[in-house]
This record gives structure tokens, sequence and C-alpha cells, in this order.
């Protein structure tokens, strides 16, 4: 994919945020009075939060294979209040991370040769879906000369790769919202562009993304809050690419959100 294409997929996921973010502004009318110093509810209209999230490893959870992988974001999110009752505070959520950091270890090869002579070679590899140690004998005779020995594939070091992603299809759920600290969940889908494939090499550079996770809110006041929160973070290319092993992250995220 070239960088005009790349940029044109950024263009247009944040176009696609900006758009989403403006019809509920204008389409979804508020049933609930204004917020005035005698509501009763720790609610906002519209919210801004600013966040940051990471993930240390990943593992099979639901769909991802890959393993040892690492997320690092950094990014912004907007709220619109839908629906406003005693039991639930019911929100649209779309964020926006344009600093997407995924690490995948390296692998680390070791050819120990026993045939014809004794040799010991290492060099690093593109990385693998699992960081297993594996050894493989190998063995094979050419022009009268057999060569035979060992590989043995290891993890060793990281790389990390930058990427961009939107997630404009989401929604919040606030329970108790009369109350200052607010149990939710919460739940997401969009993409993710990086600037090279990830997991592996023959994977792609283009993945969908969708995460789900609970949490708990803490309003300091009417108007602004502090969020930590746990969610299930899902990464794959969906078939678009060779290769597909897909990872899965348990994602701890923590936002500062200021509204009215």
């Amino acid at each position: 994919m070239s960088i005009l294409e790349r940029s044109s997929l950024s263009a247009h996921g944040a176009i696609f945020f900006l758009l989403t973010v403006q019809f509920l502004n204008v389409g979804v009318a508020s049933a609930q009075a204004p917020a005035t110093a005698e509501n009763p509810y720790y609610a906002r209209k519209n919210t801004f939060s600013l966040f940051s999230a990471y993930s240390g490893d990943s593992s099979h959870i639901l769909l991802g294979k890959a393993e040892n992988r690492m997320l690092l974001e950094f990014g912004a999110a907007y709220s619109r209040k839908l629906l406003l009752n005693r039991i639930v505070n019911w929100q649209y959520n779309g964020e926006l991370l344009p600093v997407a950091l995924e690490s995948d270890p390296h692998s680390h090869v070791i050819q120990v040769q026993t045939s014809p002579t004794s040799a010991t070679y290492s060099y690093d590899s593109v990385p693998n879906v699992s960081c297993a140690t594996v050894t493989i004998p190998y063995s094979w005779t050419e022009n009268g000369v057999t060569y035979s020995g060992t590989f043995t594939d290891s993890c060793h070091g990281r790389q990390w790769t930058i990427g961009e992603a939107v997630s404009p299809v989401g929604f919040q759920w606030n329970f108790l919202p009369r109350r200052k600290l607010q149990p939710f969940f919460i739940g997401h889908g969009g993409y993710m562009y990086s600037t090279q494939p990830i997991p592996i090499s023959t994977a792609g550079s283009f993945n969908f993304t969708f995460d789900f996770g609970a949490g708990l809110e803490l309003y300091r006041s009417k108007t602004r809050s502090v969020r930590a929160e746990y969610r299930i973070h899902h990464i794959s290319n969906h078939g678009t690419a060779h290769d597909n092993p897909g990872i899965d992250n348990g994602l701890f995220q923590f936002t500062y959100s200021f509204g009215r």
C-alpha cells in the first residue's frame, strides 16, 4: 500500500469520526433537562477524553493466535449522551488513536551443523506466531556430501511498529449515574493501519479491530471524571492478507474526561 493510500485511509477514518460526532450533535435530542446545580445526575451531555492504554502480553483469548505481543496506545475520545435514567447513562463513544504502537518478539535462530563439518551459526529472523522454543533437525545430501544438524528457533529481543487507529462505532453504559463512582461497560469497532505488517511479515498492515470491557468512572465534579478499565482488544486482517493469526490483548486503560 502506497503512502498516498495510507494517508487517504487515515483521512477517511478521521472524516468518518468527525461526521459521526456532528450527526449525533444534530440528530439526537436529549429528553432530560440540562445539567444544573440541582441536577442529581453525574452525567454529561457531551464528553471529551484523553487516554493511554497498555498491554504487556497477548494470548489466544478469543480469536487471535499471536503470542507475546505488546500494545501501547495514546488517543482521544468523544461521547454523546443518548439515554439517561436512574439506572443507566447510555452514550455513544468514538475513539481516535494517532499513536498506536505494537511490539512483536524477534525470532532468533541458532544453527548447529554436525556434518560434513562442525559449525554454529546464529541470526535474527522475522517474528513467529508463537514464542515457544523449537528445535528442528535437518539432513540432506548434495553432490555426495551429507549436510545435517539442527535449527533452534526462540524469541530474542523485540521490534516496535507504529500505527494509527480509529474506532468510530462504540457505546458506553454507565450504571447508577446518581453516584460519583459508577461501574460501566464499553465496546468499539474500527480499524488500525501500521507502517509494516503485524504480527508477522506475511500478515497485513491494514487490520480491523474490536474491543469490549468494563471499569469504574469516578466523577470529581459534574463536569470532570477519571476512568480505569480493562478491555479485551482484538486485531486481525479478517482474511484480507495472506496470513491472519490475529492478536488478542488484555488492555489496561486510564482516561481523563471533561465536558458538559
